[in-house]
Formats: structure tokens, C-alpha cells, sequence
């Protein structure tokens, strides 16, 4: 049993000085040391000794296990320090090599007008709103006096996912009123920017998906000259001093009175182009006083309490502001329009 042994430890540390990856490393420890291993298999025959043989042979048998076991380390030690420096030669980077530039984005201009028009809003007092784009009839239409039969419900209009038309991509940023006026205290005084979804066929001015900013005031005392002293301040600030508006009546369901708000065409500065259809001005919102009923069915007391709104188009701001000619560019991420910003 001695020479086995001895011829075990011998076979076993030349194939273990030789070895030369972690896998037959960790394959030859199994072959000697495992459970079916060859010194486990040597160390069953101990019963067969004499008692005077066994405490002899069994500290032989653990001196090789011990041996065994310590090269077994050394070579998993150096293994990995082989595989290191493989690794640090493989993956090697020439620090000498000019590296690739990285091309720095920047915001949208659309979105540049937004941070602009919030600013102003916010400076104001106005809180800035968030809601959702998939909208209930009951937001979008009949809180805001909208009534059955009103052509903005029409399927040619509006985008709607059920056959009773009570959910839709919301048409307008309007419900934010609604929602606003049904959880906040009095008075408000909120902006509520989003996109929006209307059948709109696709031209210089108009797009099928758009962005609209809404705002409104309700407190004691308010007036239609508050509404138009407040837009004006706000075109001021966003087109620079002078800025040439005008204010056009209108109808809305959910404003009594109402008006449309146009700016003068950056393009052709009134004398009429393509790109304001040959009017010489681009209209950017749509505004009037709370219709009373809309008061009422949010629960304000409207003997009490007035107020105006209003939902300007984002992408028509950023077109006025930045003079671009055609707002299909907005969404076409052309990076060389981009790039201009």
C-alpha cells in the first residue's frame, strides 16, 4: 500500500505541475482526491491491515493528501495569474490611438419653446399640470359643455377606441380644466402642456398629432382684459417687444366669450406666404372666459367666482419663434434641420 501511494503522489504532481488550464486542473483533482478518486479508493484497503500497519499507513496517506491538495492550489494560483496576463494582452487598448469623438445632443426646439413658455407661466404664479392622453368623453367633451352631436365629437374628428365613443385619444389639453377645477383649491391658476390627436390631414400648419399648452385662471373679479393683457405679456416675452397680435371672435363650447389669438407671420411679416396661407398671420390659440355651465359642473359657484382659458399650439409658437417655414419639420428629426438649433 505504501509504494501505491507513493506512486499516486508522484503521478499526481507531475500532472498537476503540468497542467495548464483550470478545467484539467480541476479534473485531476477529481481523479485523486474525489470520492471514487484513486487515494479515496487506496484508503478503503486499510481494513485489511494489521493494527500495527494502519496508524503508519493512514499518516502516509494524509501526508499525500495534503501534498496533493497544497499543488492543487499552487497551480489554481498560478492558473489564474496566466489567465490575467492573457487577458491584459488580449485586451490591451493603445492609449495612442485618437479616440472617437462623441457627438453632444441637445433639446428639440419644440421643446425649447415649452421651457420657455413654462418659465413665463411659472414667473406668473401658474402651476404646471400633467394629465393623461388616453381621455374619457366625460373630460373631453361633456364637463366642457360640449354637448351629443357637436361636430368636434364626430369620427371624422376624433380618435376613438370604442363603437360608444366614451374613450378617445384626447382632441385637446381641455380636460386638464376639468380635472384641475374638480381637485384644486380656489383660486387656480395652471398650465397644462401635452400631446394631442385630432383627423387633421397633414400640410405646412397642420399635423394629425400635436402639442398644445393649456391655460386657465379662475378667482374672483376675472376678465376678458386679464386674458389679453396676459397673452400679450406672454408673446412679448417668448417673440421679443412689439410683437404684432390679434384677437378674432369665435365660438367654443366651453368659453363665453371666446376668441382665436393670431401672431404675424414671421415669414412674409403680414404681407401673406405659403406658409400662413397667404393671410399674412398664423393663428396660435384659441381663448375665451369660462363658460358659467363649465363653472357649475365642476362644482364652482359661478355668481361667485370667473375665469378665462386658453390652449395655444406648441409647435406654432416654436415655428414663430425659431421662423421655421413648414411644421412638418418638427416631426420629421431631420438632423440637419436639427442641427440649426
Amino acid at each position: 500500500m505504501k509504494q501505491q501511494l507513493e506512486i499516486i503522489r508522484a503521478s499526481a504532481l507531475e500532472a498537476i505541475a503540468q497542467t495548464t488550464a483550470a478545467e484539467e486542473l480541476e479534473a485531476l483533482r477529481v481523479k485523486y482526491l474525489g470520492k471514487k478518486g484513486e487515494l479515496t479508493a487506496v484508503l478503503k484497503q486499510m481494513g485489511k491491515l494489521s493494527a500495527e500497519e494502519r496508524p503508519i499507513m493512514g499518516q502516509i496517506a494524509n501526508e499525500v493528501r495534503a501534498a496533493l491538495e497544497s499543488a492543487i492550489d499552487e497551480a489554481r494560483i498560478r492558473l489564474a495569474a496566466a489567465a490575467m496576463e492573457q487577458r491584459l494582452v488580449d485586451e490591451a487598448l493603445d492609449v495612442t490611438i485618437p479616440g472617437k469623438p462623441i457627438r453632444i445632443g441637445h433639446k428639440h426646439p419644440m421643446y425649447k419653446a415649452l421651457d420657455e413658455i413654462k418659465d413665463i407661466f411659472v414667473g406668473m404664479g401658474f402651476t404646471v399640470l400633467d394629465g393623461p392622453e388616453v381621455e374619457l368623453a366625460t373630460y373631453n367633451f361633456d364637463k366642457l359643455n360640449a354637448e351629443e352631436g357637436h361636430p368636434s365629437r364626430d369620427w371624422s374628428d376624433t380618435f376613438y377606441f370604442d363603437e360608444d365613443s366614451r374613450v378617445m385619444l384626447r382632441s385637446q389639453t381641455s380636460p386638464m380644466q376639468v380635472r384641475a377645477m374638480e381637485t384644486m383649491k380656489l383660486p387656480i391658476r395652471i398650465i397644462a402642456p401635452g400631446r394631442v390627436y385630432r383627423k387633421d390631414e397633414v400640410d405646412a400648419t397642420h399635423s394629425p398629432m400635436f402639442h398644445q399648452v393649456e391655460g386657465m385662471v379662475i378667482d374672483k373679479g376675472v376678465t376678458m382684459a386679464d386674458l389679453k393683457g396676459t397673452l400679450n405679456a406672454v408673446m412679448e416675452q417668448l417673440f421679443g417687444e412689439g410683437t404684432v397680435t390679434r384677437f378674432r371672435p369665435h365660438h367654443f363650447p366651453f368659453t363665453e366669450p371666446s376668441c382665436e389669438m393670431d401672431v404675424q407671420c414671421h415669414k412674409c411679416g403680414g404681407k401673406g406666404c405659403p406658409t400662413c396661407k397667404g393671410e399674412g398671420w398664423i393663428e396660435v390659440l384659441g381663448a375665451g372666459m369660462v363658460h358659467p355651465k363649465v363653472l357649475e359642473m365642476s362644482g364652482i359657484d359661478s355668481e361667485e367666482y370667473t375665469g378665462w382659458a386658453f390652449g395655444m399650439g406648441l409647435e406654432r409658437l416654436a415655428m414663430r419663434r425659431f421662423k421655421i417655414a413648414d411644421l412638418r419639420l418638427i416631426f420629421e428629426n431631420d438632423v440637419r434641420f436639427l442641427e440649426q438649433f
